[in-house]
């Protein structure tokens, strides 16, 4: 059977009832249905019979037993059941205790900058950047950002957070999320985090536990093969989407967004993401880290069986020799015949060769899956 998880909204169940039109449906957002599921899931099967698709499961934990069950008896007929849901916490946690060993799990994040470009050929990066990936954006042309963010985030915390969290105050919760958003790209420092928004460090873990596994925020692990001191082993903190969070740092327009002074945390968020899209698609995984020691750094490093690819993220279309010396000292600390590429990844129109065996150049081809 297969479970996908993923944020809210970023398609789930529109893809699967797409791709299964022959699969019964079944959304337990419905309480009714939620509840019959819960209490009486023989009878829920029996009015619901597979092939079946579920969507927001982890409403329905008790579920889990009965369709152990049925898979074992049919073990040989794949795809009988298919789950989704939002809140991957619980959902793993019954996927785990009942389903291990005979569920794929998949995980769908939001758009692409490259899917969104194949459909509406004449987008720029800069639109991409505000809007975000959230499909029922570019669905809706007429959808204003501002508006659907707003209630998405509302949703968000009355329904996810609510669920999952004894939190005294969703407004408390809130600023926690605007205090991450503030933070992408940046080293994560938990004490500092708990700190500004005046909760308490266990909290604060907590809080950013529940933003992590409902898709919200992503830790890149930074890249260390010994025991050298210098080398950085704390994560950096990024948020998941770009366009919430250039939407929570109050960013309407594409002026203001290159006028900001957030605007490379917010590109470097972008090409977190689109490389972790990047990888998820093409490999079934993320391998993704960074490198710094105390006077250089790589925004990502990507292992190649003991080689490695270095990458920096830059909003400017016209990186320097500066920006390509950063790249050639983590390759010299790397050992330079261990890394096969580095490249800075930049908002110019076209690819150039920038020093030092650096090449910078647009999102697009990269992310499209040509290879450097």
């Amino acid at each position: 059977m297969v479970v996908l998880t993923g944020a809210r909204q970023v398609g789930k169940t529109s893809l699967l009832r797409r791709l299964l039109p022959t699969h019964t449906f079944v959304t337990l957002d419905l309480p009714a249905d939620a509840a019959l599921a819960e209490d009486d899931p023989l009878t829920f099967l029996q009015r619901f019979p597979p092939p079946l698709l579920v969507d927001e499961v982890q409403y329905a934990p008790g579920l889990f037993r009965h369709v152990k069950v049925d898979v074992d008896v049919h073990r040989r007929e794949r795809g009988r059941f298919v789950l989704t849901g939002s809140q991957k916490l619980q959902l793993m946690g019954g996927v785990s205790e009942s389903l291990a060993g005979r569920v794929a799990v998949l995980e769908l994040e939001p758009l692409s900058f490259g899917e969104i470009h194949a459909a509406l050929p004449t987008i720029t990066v800069e639109q991409v950047l505000l809007r975000g990936g959230y499909p029922e954006l570019y669905d809706d042309p007429t959808l204003a950002a501002g508006d659907y963010y707003r209630d998405y985030l509302a949703t968000y915390l009355e329904r996810d957070v609510r669920s999952l969290l004894n939190v005294g105050s969703l407004r408390d919760f809130e600023r926690f999320v605007r205090a991450c958003a503030l933070r992408s790209a940046q080293l994560l420092n938990k004490a500092e985090l708990a700190r500004d928004v005046g909760v308490s460090a266990p909290t604060a873990n907590q809080w950013l536990g529940v933003l992590s596994a409902s898709n919200q925020v992503f830790l890149l692990e930074p890249w260390f093969a010994n025991g050298t001191r210098s080398v950085v082993k704390s994560p950096k903190l990024y948020f998941g989407d770009a366009g919430f969070m250039a939407w929570l740092l109050g960013i309407r327009t594409e002026d203001e967004l290159l006028r900001s002074p957030y605007v490379g945390a917010v590109w470097e968020t972008f090409v977190c993401a689109e490389l972790r899209k990047r990888q998820a698609a093409q490999q079934g995984g993320v391998a993704l880290h960074f490198w710094r020691d105390r006077g250089r750094e790589a925004d990502f490093l990507i292992p190649r069986g003991g080689r490695f690819e270095l990458m920096e993220a830059k909003s400017t279309r016209s990186p320097t020799e500066r920006d390509a010396a950063a790249l050639t000292a983590v390759a010299d600390a790397l050992g330079a015949k261990r890394v096969v590429t580095k490249r800075i990844l930049c908002r110019s129109d076209a690819s150039y060769p920038v020093g030092g065996a650096v090449v910078a150049g647009p999102t697009d081809p990269w992310f499209d899956g040509d290879e450097p």
